[in-house]
């Protein structure tokens, strides 16, 4: 009975959890987009540089947008096993995305810097980074039918593929707590300019720790040799 429930619950939690993240990255690049271009000032803040750097910023806004969402998408069990070829597709088209957002991102950074100084370059070029190689390794250990480090990897891209989402989650939770204990505490340690403590902190903790518990998480599972992709296993 409990097995049924989960059964018939299942997809529409999945598919009430995919809408919402789908609305909040497509408000995200819409905003970001509209006010960079229509010379928001607080937009022009954030959007710094040439102009073709400004648009590599906005594409790689939207593509990590695409990214966050197929994320969810490779995440979904009932996808996986009723639809494996959509499954492949979305984690196709999620690696090229993520690839291109890396090297977006990437390029951005090397042209203009970022708003939060050197730390922030470090941190968000570390993350493109790390976001290139996963979005190059799952892929080709897929080609090569090596799918155990494929799911690997895949796990690596789909955690570096939520990074942008938790960002912005981390910052919605802390001002949303420290709002409600008292107006003085209200967003304390996080500044404009992202010099404050916490902006530091939330630099490198959107991705280094969920891949640190990725990493111990898959150092406690026995690698195994398979000639079929996980998902196609009955």
């Amino acid at each position: 009975m409990q097995r049924a429930a989960r059964l018939r619950w299942g997809p529409i939690v999945g598919l009430v959890t995919l809408f919402v993240l789908i609305q909040g990255c497509v408000w995200h690049s819409a905003y970001r987009g509209a006010t960079g271009l229509s010379g928001n000032p607080s937009a022009i803040e954030m959007l710094t540089g040439p102009t073709a750097s400004v648009m590599i910023l906005f594409s790689h806004m939207v593509l990590g947008a695409l990214v966050t969402v197929l994320a969810v998408v490779q995440l979904a069990g009932p996808i996986r096993k009723r639809w494996p070829r959509v499954h492949r597709m979305s984690g196709r088209v999620m690696a090229i995305l993520a690839l291109l957002t890396g090297l977006g991102g990437l390029a951005y950074i090397a042209a203009s810097g970022t708003i939060g100084g050197p730390l922030m370059s470090v941190a968000f070029a570390g993350y493109g980074l790390l976001m290139v190689v996963a979005a190059v390794q799952t892929p080709r250990f897929a080609m090569a039918r090596d799918y155990d480090r494929h799911r690997r990897w895949g796990l690596r891209l789909i955690v570096l593929g939520l990074g942008s989402w938790l960002y912005r989650l981390h910052y919605g939770l802390w001002y949303g707590t420290t709002c409600s204990l008292s107006d003085t505490l209200c967003g304390i340690a996080a500044e404009p300019d992202f010099s404050g403590l916490f902006d530091q902190i939330n630099l490198f903790a959107f991705y280094l720790p969920y891949l640190l518990v990725l990493e111990w998480y898959l150092r406690r599972t026995p690698k195994q040799r398979v000639d079929s992709p996980p998902y196609a296993r009955s």
